[in-house]
């Protein structure tokens, strides 16, 4: 597709509510892409970055992809799989995590192989389907959207797949998780099936790369006197290696590294033990590895 100047344009489909959306407009934004101003917008071109965006129900992401309409897309790795559309995941997003998990009456003591014609109640039965037949069970799905938990107790179903947090809400309602996670979903960007990646596609992949890097990293900078700069730079090895200079006090050097933003606190405690003084930490925005 083109623009009406007659150049190349890539289409993204983006959630237009519910959790996935805020999250992905927000890393959209970081990554340097125009996002919409009204809810209400159904398309925006984003003529400087030649992306044409579609908001769409996150549920019907997967299959516009799947069916070549669009070229990318953004959505659940649980409606990819449940939509069982020809899409492939590219990379993980970060954002929008979640459990799937089967859980029955408490005191049962389920195992999976014993949902063997059972009725299951869920708001993913493309999901639960696969999973169960990957392991040689058979069951009725019923497909209910939302409140899954009730179904039990109303008869419908003998056991539920949903997604699961704290797991309080299903105790709650008398029910007991069992079995492996059926999948864990987070947002994901994903691609039309022979999808070429040409350039347009591959500084999407760079862009959001990088903001999800400068999401789980940040600087840190210290000064360290020689005999201690093996030992600093052994806590902060960086990417490829940390950047060294020589400060103007005699036998000191500065050294900055890009360290896990989870471990900051930590490493900034090591690098003090060992000598290290002047340690600062600066988080980042953006940035291209």
């Amino acid at each position: 597709m083109t623009d009406e100047s007659g150049a190349p344009l890539l289409r993204i489909a983006v959630p237009n509510k519910g959790s996935l959306s805020e999250s992905a407009i927000q890393m959209l934004r970081e990554a340097g892409y125009r996002t919409r101003a009204d809810t209400k917008e159904l398309v925006l071109l984003d003529e400087q970055n030649q992306v044409e965006f579609y908001y769409l129900r996150p549920r019907d992401i997967a299959v516009y992809v799947g069916e070549g309409t669009l070229d990318l897309g953004i959505t659940g790795r649980d409606m990819l799989t449940d939509s069982r559309a020809s899409a492939n995941e590219i990379m993980g997003l970060g954002f929008g995590r979640s459990r799937f998990r089967f859980a029955a009456p408490g005191g049962a003591d389920w195992q999976v192989g014993d949902l063997e014609g059972t009725r299951i109640a869920t708001s993913y039965p493309g999901l639960v389907e696969a999973y169960l037949a990957e392991r040689g069970v058979t069951a009725r799905l019923i497909k209910l959207d939302g409140a899954v938990e009730s179904s039990i107790r109303l008869g419908v179903a003998d056991a539920i797949a949903d997604v699961v947090e704290t797991g309080t809400t299903l105790r709650k309602a008398g029910l007991e998780l069992f079995g492996e996670p059926i999948c864990i979903s987070e947002g994901i960007l994903i691609e039309r099936v022979g999808l070429e990646h040409n350039a347009l596609v591959e500084q999407v992949l760079r862009r959001l790369s990088g903001v999800l890097v400068a999401r789980d990293y940040v600087l840190v900078d210290y000064d360290v006197a020689a005999e201690h700069l093996d030992a600093a730079c052994a806590i902060t090895p960086g990417l490829e290696g940390p950047t060294v200079s020589a400060l103007a006090k005699p036998g000191w050097s500065a050294v900055r590294s890009l360290v896990p933003k989870a471990q900051a606190q930590r490493l900034m405690d090591e690098l003090w033990q060992v000598g290290a003084r002047a340690i600062l930490i600066t988080e980042l925005s953006a940035c291209r590895l």
